[in-house]
């Protein structure tokens, strides 16, 4: 082509111009090297370059039995302990393999990880993202209060020479590949949380915006945080009763981390100890009780780029029982504890620590580790406070099948309640809480009443009409 300068008129209408060239190629003819590059960015062709000797100290890491702990411990090491939420976050820089099956008709399965931190303010969720995200090249970091769903998404604005309308894309976009960090998760606006649904399952964003129409690649992993409502954990309440985010959203997350303060003086005294041995030891010293982070960084590169584990047959027998007996543990009790979504984190989680040994096989040790972690966020996150139960209901359907059953059998007892007291054809608002209160072993407030009238009135069997119930 031919690269030309040409100046701008200041006006369209007067002949005069700027002082400033704009830039262009006149392009005479193109030949298409690669039946992919034009398709937008494709990571093969982001691959970084090692040298043999870096490759050869990569693959000798590998090798060693405790390099799973190794690298987790070199992962924010001025954090302290948080170890199960250092692995989660680990297999979440590496990702699972990247399948694509859309040739065949069965759809394209994303492999990145998304996992979310809740817990109370103080505990280094802040400083967990701002590490991963100094730590990815592709990353991204925002914060929930300041973030708007055109900041994630993208945007259209005039072009100030061409006037010509133009996509600029978000912070969601410009992770693809990478990850983006979310702090003040719990703070963002609906609107805003609602743009997240798509890039989370689908990995795509859709546009359709002044008259652009298009389907971005949003290839990114979600690593976000967020603080209870009532700035401190409320142990009596679920996790979403804490951090009202809506139960569509958290389900897509694939771990849940909780990071309560424990108000233990031991803790207290460990964690004092800790914040104060990183002011007065030496740098040398605590190098060599860490990795580099160098290191760290091409490690990561190196597996994300080259190795592609696939399942083996052993690993795919344990994953299926891992996930049938997942919903064995609830059906006795008429909950569920696992749903497909379920299983599809243990296969990423599985497939992502095999990257973590370079091996090209998924092996029944990264089936175990994967079911591991995942029962250990679990355990944290979708735990019943009433029962003391995991119950997955919490997080996919935002209320465990005691609530609900507690909820039925209360709706059951207004109705008995009603039905005693003849063919009256209206009753009064108040009278009837106060009976049904009265008569209930439990304690009942305002709030579960006013479900059982609004339950009972979808079964057409009262309406309520200002302090007045009447019967259908």
């Amino acid at each position: 082509g031919i690269y030309r300068a040409v100046p701008i008129r200041i006006n369209p209408r007067v002949s005069s111009v700027k002082s400033v060239y704009k830039t262009h190629i006149d392009v005479i003819h193109y030949r298409k090297t690669d039946s992919k590059r034009l398709h937008g960015v494709d990571e093969e062709t982001e691959q970084k370059i090692f040298t043999e000797e870096r490759v050869k100290i990569l693959k000798e890491l590998s090798k060693k039995a405790d390099i799973y702990e190794r690298l987790s411990l070199a992962l924010a090491p001025s954090i302290y302990e948080h170890e199960e939420i250092k692995k989660g976050i680990l297999l979440q820089l590496f990702g699972g393999s990247r399948k694509d099956f859309t040739h065949t008709g069965r759809g394209n399965f994303r492999a990145e990880i998304n996992i979310l931190l809740c817990g109370d303010p103080g505990t280094s969720k802040s400083q967990l993202l701002q590490y991963v995200y100094n730590l990815v090249p592709r990353g991204q970091y925002t914060s929930g209060k300041g973030s708007s769903a055109v900041g994630l998404t993208a945007y259209v604005m005039k072009d100030p020479e061409t006037r010509q309308l133009v996509l600029q894309t978000g912070a969601l976009v410009l992770s693809d590949n990478g990850i983006c960090c979310i702090d003040e998760f719990d703070k963002m606006n609906e609107s805003t949380r609602s743009v997240l649904h798509e890039v989370m399952e689908q990995q795509t964003l859709s546009i359709a915006k002044a008259g652009i129409i298009c389907q971005l690649n949003a290839r990114t992993s979600i690593l976000a945080a967020a603080n209870p409502i009532e700035s401190q954990w409320n142990p009596k309440k679920t996790t979403i009763e804490n951090i009202q985010l809506p139960h569509t959203l958290l389900s897509r997350f694939d771990l849940i981390f909780l990071m309560l303060d424990p108000r233990d003086e031991a803790y207290d005294r460990r964690l004092a100890r800790h914040l104060v041995s990183l002011y007065y030891q030496s740098e040398e010293k605590l190098e060599e009780e860490y990795m580099d982070m160098a290191i760290l960084r091409d490690y990561i590169a190196y597996a994300r780029s080259y190795v592609n584990p696939r399942l083996s047959e052993e690993a795919s027998q344990a994953l299926i029982e891992a996930y049938v007996d997942m919903r064995k543990i609830g059906s006795g009790r008429g909950m569920v504890s696992a749903y497909p979504r379920q299983l599809e984190s243990l296969i990423r989680l599985a497939e992502a620590h095999a990257k973590v040994r370079f091996s090209e096989k998924v092996e029944t040790i990264d089936v175990e580790e994967a079911k591991r972690l995942h029962r250990e966020a679990l355990k944290q996150s979708a735990t019943d406070p009433r029962t003391g139960i995991v119950d997955i209901s919490i997080l996919t359907t935002g209320m465990s099948a005691t609530a609900r059953k507690r909820k039925e059998e209360l709706a059951q007892a207004l109705r008995k309640l009603i039905q005693s007291k003849g063919k009256a054809p209206s009753l009064k608002y108040q009278q009837l809480f106060d009976d049904l209160r009265a008569q209930s072993d439990t304690a009942v407030t305002k709030d579960m009443f006013e479900e059982a009238l609004r339950a009972l009135a979808d079964d057409d069997f009262l309406t309520v009409t200002g302090k007045t119930v009447r019967l259908l």
